[in-house]
């Protein structure tokens, strides 16, 4: 059975419903205090917080937990920055919880959720794994310390890890039973699309004066979908014998958000208004990154390659979310 903590917010579900088509036993342990319960269609579901060590121990003794996937962060940097404790206590200490249970019962495998906020201000792109790790805020900064902890860990205890770098995951799955459904909404396909869908007047654009050619920053975007292939990828080859490592998981072609909106608005066929803001602090220029890596090591090759066909799914789901809460 794999254990998937935060398999019901965003990426832990795509990620849920994709083992239990693989054939994998899943048991999803998510305390829901952003992730949404009707997202655990697939598998046994635990209501637990990471926090309470007797409540995962007590996951491990009923379960025979083979493998554990982690996507219980807090992820908004700006929160990070207002509040880094909060950030501290679940990203990392709470991570420990886990790992220490794991070693209880003699768990050796572990899939992380890391980020390209590891890295910081990129010092050039595309960002390849071994790219210095400098980051801008509290949020990169814990993702950072569980990465030096896995680290450690594989050389102390044996534990195998895959350590992914996500860059900007975005669309939903093509079978629209589940997609992005952040409370509040930060990413910016879904902000367009709910200009699109008239929940809000029109889409902020921070910074129209960077060196990009267009001007507005750019960014790679990943299909949650083809997220959720290499992650099974990565347990896989784990299980099959893999050391420990780890993984940028980008599609290494950077967009820019005019790009976003443009293409917004030819999928959904609606005038999504923009509105020129300023900068916003820490918000780098350019963010793309090498997924070469995984892609020899672990034969990664993304399905849903390409801004339209993320825009699309995410829009199919949009709708349908937009549909239920009227």
């Amino acid at each position: 059975m794999i254990l998937v903590v935060g398999g019901a917010g965003y990426i832990g579900s795509h990620i849920n419903k994709l083992l239990n088509k693989k054939g994998y036993k899943t048991a999803v342990f998510d305390n829901l205090i952003y992730g949404h319960r009707e997202f655990v269609k697939w598998g046994d579901f635990i209501l637990g917080d990471l926090a309470d060590i007797e409540q995962i121990r007590l996951v491990f003794k009923k379960n025979p937990i083979k493998a554990v996937m982690h996507f219980a962060a807090l992820a908004y940097v700006g929160e990070s920055v207002e509040d880094p404790q909060k950030y501290y206590i679940n990203n990392v200490a709470n991570t420990l919880n886990i790992l220490r249970v794991m070693r209880e019962f003699n768990v050796k495998f572990f899939i992380f959720s890391s980020t390209c906020a590891t890295y910081g201000n990129p010092i050039e792109t595309p960002i390849v794994e071994n790219h210095p790790q400098n980051p801008i805020n509290p949020y990169g900064q814990s993702k950072l310390m569980v990465e030096k902890i896995l680290s450690d860990y594989n050389n102390a205890y044996g534990l195998k890890y895959a350590t992914l770098r996500y860059f900007n995951a975005a669309g939903a799955d093509p079978d629209n039973e589940i997609g992005e459904w952040h409370e509040p909404e930060t990413h910016l396909i879904p902000l367009v699309l709910d200009a699109a869908i008239g929940k809000r007047e029109d889409i902020k654009i921070f910074g129209t004066d960077y060196d990009t050619p267009d001007s507005t920053c750019i960014r790679d975007y990943i299909h949650v979908t083809d997220l959720a292939d290499a992650h099974i990828l990565a347990l896989e080859y784990l299980f099959n014998g893999g050391k420990s490592e780890v993984f940028n998981l980008g599609n290494g072609n950077g967009v820019s958000v005019i790009e976003v909106i443009e293409t917004a608005r030819r999928v959904t066929g609606k005038n999504i208004k923009s509105v020129e803001s300023p900068r916003r602090p820490g918000d780098p220029a350019v963010l793309v990154g090498s997924a070469r890596k995984a892609t020899e090591i672990l034969n990664w090759q993304p399905r849903y390659f390409g801004l339209n066909n993320i825009i699309e799914t995410a829009w199919s789901w949009h709708q349908k979310q937009q549909n239920i809460q009227d």
